[in-house]
């Protein structure tokens, strides 16, 4: 008897824990003629889907499974791959039914039959896309005759917004600590009510912008990776640092450590952040970014802290040789020595048997067999005398090159025009002497004109010139000041770099 007590209890217990586990999602949608719908969810800068139904019956759709759903926002996708309406999964809403009727009204008349806090949800949404559509109404039936009328309408829009963030303040408390409320919280803007005037009179712009910095991440749980799995929070993480951050590699380095600081290290929110920070600035636009780059390998990457984020560990291996790469090129550093052969010696190279090698073998034996002659020949990079050094790397045969380096001679007449210490350290990449020597002739370079000659710097991998013409100015001391920008930026840049030195 008491065994079969036993059996029982467990059976029913095994019972109750099947009914609390997996998920159904139940959407009745009238005037569907779907023959299949789509649950997808947002996780960071992605939407992935989950599950297909692919037996919708009088508009009927079900998405079943056996392990629980993430929480976060999910979206019912039509056949045509077109959003139709989000909601959200929370561990309350595992089992969910859903309705609603294809058109123009599919989220006015969207409702849920068992969640009260969904149906608040869709209401926060009807909510909104009402407030937007009456504004819109509001400034297309408004004539702008004048600059009063235009002051009129950006107050009404200040009003709209003024309400919505009224309505959204209001409705994260009342449903303070649900997942609903942490994603309309990434949502909200963090902003200063009551702004103090500064010391001329004005509002206090600093304060303004302390403030929002300070609570930008207020309420955001980066433990939870729920909170990355809706599409507001891989946008913020963006403008926070392109809007909000100090545009200095430095403060946004420091930035990245306190934000993956808050993470759980390996976690798929951690590793995901720490992926997009990686991409985002190896591949970053702006000039002496790539330092950020450089901080997070040897941050992350060389100390086994982005384990797990990629699979092929032969990646990992690319992204810390890259870094390695470009270290020595970084906004600061003093630039690598090159030891080149003039132009103009290009015959006697050849005389040498430069040309003729073959191999990396043959090219040995003539440079050993001619070393103490190359040896004289040298003009090396470190021994050029000036306050601005131009490196340029470039190809007679580039289209672009022979877009960009008449506007490097004009910029470098210019700067001479008005005294600046200037010289140009111009490097060809190929070996096709006779070619360089008559460009150099026709366009009347008077520069110092070199190349590799003896095939001795491998200048490609040591200024990562993966393309031509690339640019890099240096000052007195060949400490790197610019890199990779436009002829026409150079003087510019130039000046810059004297009022940066005169502060």
């Amino acid at each position: 008897m008491k065994k079969t007590l036993i059996a029982l209890v467990f059976c029913f217990y095994s019972l109750y824990a099947t009914a609390q586990s997996g998920y159904e999602i139940t959407i009745n949608l009238k005037n569907c003629n779907d023959s299949l719908a789509y649950l997808t969810f947002y996780r960071f800068d992605k939407t992935l889907i989950k599950d297909t139904c692919t037996t919708i019956k009088n508009g009927k759709i079900v998405f079943k499974g056996k392990e629980k759903l993430e929480k976060g926002i999910y979206s019912l996708v039509s056949q045509q791959k077109t959003i139709l309406f989000d909601f959200f999964i929370d561990d309350d809403t595992q089992k969910l039914e859903l309705s609603s009727e294809i058109g123009m009204n599919i989220t006015k008349e969207l409702t849920a039959s068992n969640s009260k806090r969904e149906n608040d949800f869709f209401s926060y949404l009807n909510y909104i896309a009402q407030q937007n559509k009456e504004f819109l109404d509001l400034k297309q039936k408004t004539l702008l005759k004048n600059k009063k009328d235009t002051l009129a309408l950006a107050e009404k829009q200040n009003e709209f917004e003024r309400r919505i963030m009224d309505y959204e303040e209001d409705f994260i408390i009342r449903n303070k600590g649900s997942l609903i409320a942490d994603v309309l919280n990434l949502k909200t803007e963090k902003i200063l009510k009551n702004v103090p005037k500064a010391s001329n009179g004005r509002p206090d712009s600093l304060m303004v912008y302390k403030y929002y910095k300070t609570h930008y991440w207020d309420n955001v749980d980066f433990k939870d990776d729920a909170i990355m799995r809706n599409p507001f929070f891989s946008n913020k993480l963006n403008k926070y640092f392109d809007k909000v951050v100090v545009t200095h590699p430095d403060s946004v380095s420091v930035e990245i450590d306190r934000i993956l600081a808050k993470t759980v290290t390996g976690s798929l929110l951690y590793k995901l952040m720490l992926a997009n920070f990686t991409y985002t600035y190896e591949t970053s636009k702006i000039m002496g970014f790539d330092k950020v780059f450089v901080h997070v390998v040897d941050t992350y990457f060389k100390t086994g802290k982005a384990n797990g984020i990629y699979d092929d560990e032969e990646v990992v291996q690319k992204i810390i040789k890259r870094a390695d790469k470009i270290r020595p090129l970084l906004i600061g550093a003093v630039a690598q020595d090159l030891m080149m052969i003039k132009a103009d010696d290009f015959s006697k190279m050849k005389a040498m048997g430069f040309e003729n090698a073959k191999n990396s073998e043959e090219m040995t034996k003539v440079f050993y067999a001619n070393v103490n002659e190359v040896n004289k020949m040298w003009v090396k990079l470190s021994d050029v005398k000036a306050d601005y050094t131009i490196l340029v790397f470039w190809d007679v045969d580039c289209g672009h090159c022979q877009k960009e380096i008449p506007k490097l001679l004009d910029a470098y007449n210019e700067l001479l025009k008005e005294k600046k210490n200037v010289k140009v350290y111009s490097v060809y990449m190929q070996h096709e002497g006779e070619k360089y020597l008559k460009y150099i002739a026709d366009n009347k370079l008077p520069w110092i004109n070199v190349y590799d000659g003896a095939h001795y710097n491998n200048a490609i991998e040591k200024y990562d010139v993966y393309s031509t013409p690339v640019i890099y100015i240096l000052d007195k001391n060949k400490v790197i000041k610019a890199k990779r920008i436009d002829a026409d930026k150079v003087t510019t840049i130039i000046k810059a770099i004297e009022l940066e030195n005169k502060k």
